[in-house]
């Protein structure tokens, strides 16, 4: 059974950093690529940052680069999120997932994903 866990969110003036972490077990980690997502109430989930198998390969999307880094451990089967500089508009539920469809590279499309976490909150004062 695969389960996907997020943690690490909570409440954050703006300006501040966190940092989300994902555990995934029931699978094979190196052999999936693992994205992060988020959705704000109102608001379609979007795919915000993406990895390869290897970490060799990310993908951002606009509005977090240079203030986000998506990074991965395999041997300890976890996925991390580094935000930093938040922004109100970063207020939202994040969560984590995995797939098999791509041996390199990766894709931040929300259809692409096969496994997904619950989501942890992430809320950003101003």
């Amino acid at each position: 059974q695969v389960q996907v866990v997020e943690s690490g969110g909570g409440l954050v003036q703006a300006g501040g950093s966190l940092r989300l972490s994902c555990s995934a077990s029931g699978l094979t980690f190196a052999a999936y690529a693992m994205g992060w997502f988020r959705q704000a109430p109102g608001k379609e989930r979007e795919g915000i940052s993406c990895i390869s198998l290897n970490g060799v390969y990310t993908s951002y999307t606009d509005s977090v680069k240079g203030r986000f880094a998506i990074s991965r451990d395999n041997a300890k089967k976890t996925l991390y999120l580094q935000m930093n500089f938040l922004k109100a508009e970063d207020t939202a539920m994040y969560y984590c997932a995995a797939t098999s469809r791509y041996t390199s590279g990766c894709s931040r499309a929300v259809n692409y994903w096969d496994y997904w976490g619950q989501g942890t909150q992430v809320t950003v004062s101003s």
